[in-house]
């Protein structure tokens, strides 16, 4: 397979922070959203977007609906430590990760994001894959054929095209490379909700195109932003050791 690793991926990664200590799981970022549901099984939650304002968060936007897994969530691996015993999300299962993560790289069919410079986009074209096959090397990351897809692997890994849903997302860095653990589940991001918002995701979190585009305009890689999706109890329970808002 001739394929190059994107561009917006190697600059992603140069970003990444791995297994932050939990005193300091949000100590150096700037930008902190917040998604809290109203339990493991809830394929729902209200989403908040924050910023640093001296050592205080102060919120920017929200509260916002989105739509999570089918099947609710799970703990996913981030930059938090998973408690022990836990159920930890899985390939396929149709859960939204869980835990605290860090956000970066936008895809889409558009040929640039004009309202946000500073955030790494790829324009989306039939070449584009996303490699969620467990067993491969490239497990849960982003290349480029040099040649329109041919195999049957290929195919399978192509990056949607021709789907509204999908013209426009974030990666989630819910078990990223180069670490990615097989089998722990890939390809998760926020993009545009199905449905007007009645239609749980795979494991994605969704909401509607002109918060999803307000939330992209807004994220800056340079101030570490997370994502902390948590039920409303896991919520309360970390607030204080993980300096939430």
């Amino acid at each position: 397979m001739e394929y190059v690793v994107s561009h917006t991926m190697r600059i992603f990664f140069a970003l990444l922070i791995y297994c932050q200590p939990l005193w300091a799981l949000t100590e150096n970022s700037q930008q902190l959203v917040v998604g809290v549901s109203s339990g493991w099984s809830s394929s729902s939650a209200k989403l908040y977007l924050y910023e640093k304002k001296g050592k205080a968060w102060a919120l920017k936007k929200g509260p916002w609906e989105v739509c999570l897994g089918r099947t609710g969530s799970a703990w996913g691996l981030g930059v938090h430590q998973n408690p022990s015993g836990v159920r930890l999300k899985k390939e396929g299962d149709q859960k939204s990760p869980a835990g605290a993560f860090y956000i970066g790289g936008a895809w889409g069919y558009a040929k640039e994001i004009k309202r946000n410079p500073k955030l790494p986009y790829r324009k989306v074209t039939p070449m584009d894959l996303w490699i969620e096959d467990s067993k491969s090397p490239y497990y849960n990351q982003h290349l480029v054929l040099k040649h329109p897809p041919k195999t049957a692997w290929e195919k399978q890994a192509q990056m949607k095209q021709g789907d509204h849903a999908h013209s426009l997302k974030l990666f989630v860095a819910h078990n990223p490379p180069p670490k990615a653990t097989p089998g722990a589940g890939s390809a998760v991001f926020f993009h545009i909700w199905r449905g007007g918002g009645s239609k749980p995701t795979a494991g994605c979190t969704t909401m509607s195109e002109i918060n999803l585009k307000e939330l992209i305009a807004w994220i800056d890689p340079t101030k570490k932003p997370l994502y902390v999706l948590l039920p409303q109890a896991e919520y309360q329970k970390y607030r204080g050791l993980w300096k939430l808002p």
